[in-house]
């Protein structure tokens, strides 16, 4: 499949539109609870559960997505394509601030200078799946994509393939320590303007109790060698100041190596994981493994109880889980073991996350590694769509939401993720040291 990361192109048109609308949605629909219409379902599901979770809390979370002026346009980056849906990473700069309340009071606020990835799916001109099984989105009636192109045929509603394509399947924010002109104003003239106020006050000080004063002597003599202190204190302050604010820019930097250095241990993990899965599955793509485990992981640690999720099959989670109110991925999955035994994929990762968590009413907010453990069959090829949420039922071939219930509402009968083509979690953790 083809796959790039070097062909960065400008973002235009509608798409981009589209983009900057889903990034000033997504906070509000998490503070909300709503979904965004062009957002999968994974996403708008993942976003329901964390805003349930932040009102069982009793915590109110308000997110605000702002302009930088850094990096201005919307550019496509990361590309990758499969038998029907292409793939593309878009990214811009923005601000987010995040702000957690409890009954009025503030308990936790930051705001995040961030460069945003969106990862769109589109349909391939000429390849649109039309055969595949789709649950209208008005009546919930199961039909195919190529029948709601031309109105669904139980309630009449029309759609455009618009509509249904493109969508959001995922995204995640990184720290940016580069700034805008604007953005390193203000912080320079604070460190300037307090190192002026202090080396000032001190010389003023210094003369008070030098006797500069006394006995009414050489009243001028005496001003205007304490007006010469003030200015070279100035100055000095001045100078020291600026070199505070260089150094504060060097501490963002020395901060940003040891967090990139962290996720060090992720590389390699593409081309590694990729080379050993294409022996099973030639079609298949790390980006997509990456995504859906984002989002498997995502569901489980806001789920109520993720051992009813069909996909998680491990032992019940550590209760620290249950106190995370948002979670974002940090850009990084690494692979530590691959093994294919008995007709199983076992693949162990470390994804890494920006967390914000709850204890006692008190909000904090820590870089984790979540250990996961995923497997799938080898004998059933990988199903590219890229929703968790509508699964078709083996046996009656009917389509229902498996991230709430393990049984088919139309057949009765328990969906076991281990007869699909998807994978599925059977172990996670907090790697050690790390919480």
């Amino acid at each position: 499949m083809p796959y790039n990361i070097f062909n960065v192109q400008k973002v235009e048109g509608n798409l981009k539109q589209r983009l900057n609308d889903f990034l000033f949605s997504f906070g509000p629909a998490i503070s909300n609870g709503t979904g965004i219409t062009f957002a999968d379902n994974d996403i708008n599901y993942a976003i329901k559960q964390q805003n349930e979770r932040i009102k069982e809390k009793g915590l109110d979370i308000r997110f605000e997505t702002y302009e930088r002026g850094v990096l201005t346009d919307v550019y496509a980056g990361g590309y990758w394509a499969d038998e029907h849906y292409e793939n593309t990473v878009c990214f811009r700069d923005c601000g987010i601030k995040r702000t957690v309340t409890k009954n009025g009071n503030i308990l936790y606020s930051d705001d995040n200078k961030s460069v945003f990835y969106e990862t769109l799916t589109d349909v391939p001109a000429g390849m649109q799946p039309v055969n595949d099984s789709y649950c209208c989105p008005s009546c919930g009636a199961i039909t195919t994509i190529g029948e709601l192109v031309n109105g669904c045929p139980y309630c009449g509603t029309h759609y455009k393939m618009d509509d249904l394509f493109p969508k959001i399947t995922g995204f995640y924010y990184i720290d940016d320590y580069s700034r805008s002109e604007a953005e390193l104003k203000p912080r320079m003239m604070k460190c300037i303007i307090g190192s002026i106020a202090v080396f000032v006050l001190s010389a003023l000080i210094g003369s008070f109790f030098n006797g500069t004063f006394s006995n009414g002597h050489n009243i001028g003599g005496s001003i205007m060698t304490t007006i010469v202190s003030m200015v070279v204190a100035g100055l000095m302050g001045a100078f020291l100041g600026y070199m505070l604010f260089s150094l504060s820019l060097i501490g963002s930097l020395i901060r940003s190596g040891v967090k990139t250095g962290d996720k060090l241990g992720t590389v390699g993990s593409r081309k590694k994981f990729e080379r050993k899965m294409k022996s099973v599955s030639p079609e298949f793509s790390f980006e997509y493994f990456t995504s859906k485990a984002v989002s498997l992981i995502k569901t489980a640690v806001f789920s109520k109880d993720e051992q009813e999720l069909v996909y998680y099959k491990g032992e019940k989670l550590d209760p620290v889980f249950k106190d995370i109110i948002d979670l974002n991925y940090g850009g990084a999955l690494g692979v530590v073991e691959f093994k294919e035994q008995d007709g199983i994929i076992t693949v162990v990762t470390d994804a890494f996350f920006d967390v914000l968590y709850v204890e006692e009413d008190k909000i904090s907010y820590k870089h984790r590694v979540f250990r996961t453990t995923f497997t799938r069959r080898t004998d059933v090829p990988i199903n590219y769509n890229f929703s968790i949420t509508k699964i078709q039922c083996p046996t009656c071939a009917a389509s229902f939401d498996a991230t709430r219930t393990k049984t088919c509402p139309h057949c009765g009968n328990v969906y076991d993720i281990a007869d699909s083509s998807d994978w599925a979690i059977t172990e996670m953790s907090v790697k050690k040291g790390h919480w």
